[in-house]
């Protein structure tokens, strides 16, 4: 596989994503963190997006639920680059029904290279880091070499 290298911008899109058991830690890290995710673009699933819309003043792009395709949406917006961040709050405690769908949306922002949290410990070292609020040089795949080449 051939990478680009492209600059994450400065005001990130991030994505906010938790499970039932796990959505009162999200929106406690939303409060805590409110100002500095402010600055940014913010995407959730439904109920998530929802709680988080009715208790912060974050603005909020409300998907459709995770189960109803919402981690999808999410995924999909990670594989056309419209999300640059994943907080992802999951519980490994508790199977999940659509467990393939979150699969897959772990595997698209590996591909992808994005950063991903997956507790509060993570996302407090994500949102505490020098590139938060700053842009930064990855390297993705190179769609456009990869479709030329099977052309």
């Amino acid at each position: 596989m051939l990478y680009a290298t492209v600059s994450s911008p400065k005001r990130k899109s991030i994505a906010l994503v938790a499970h039932d058991n796990m959505k009162n830690d999200l929106l406690h890290w939303c409060k805590k963190y409110e100002s500095k995710l402010t600055a940014h673009q913010l995407y959730a699933t439904g109920t998530t997006g929802t709680l988080l819309g009715k208790n912060t003043q974050l603005t909020i792009n409300k998907l459709i639920s995770g189960p109803l395709g919402g981690d999808q949406q999410i995924g999909a917006f990670i594989a056309e680059q419209k999300v640059d961040m994943l907080i992802f709050f999951w519980d490994p405690l508790e199977a999940q029904p659509h467990d393939p769908d979150i699969k897959a949306l772990l595997r698209l922002a590996a591909v992808w290279n994005i950063p991903v949290a997956c507790n509060q410990a993570s996302a407090d070292f994500l949102i505490h880091s020098s590139l938060f609020n700053h842009e930064y040089e990855k390297k993705i795949p190179d769609y456009d070499n990869y479709i030329n080449s099977r052309i």
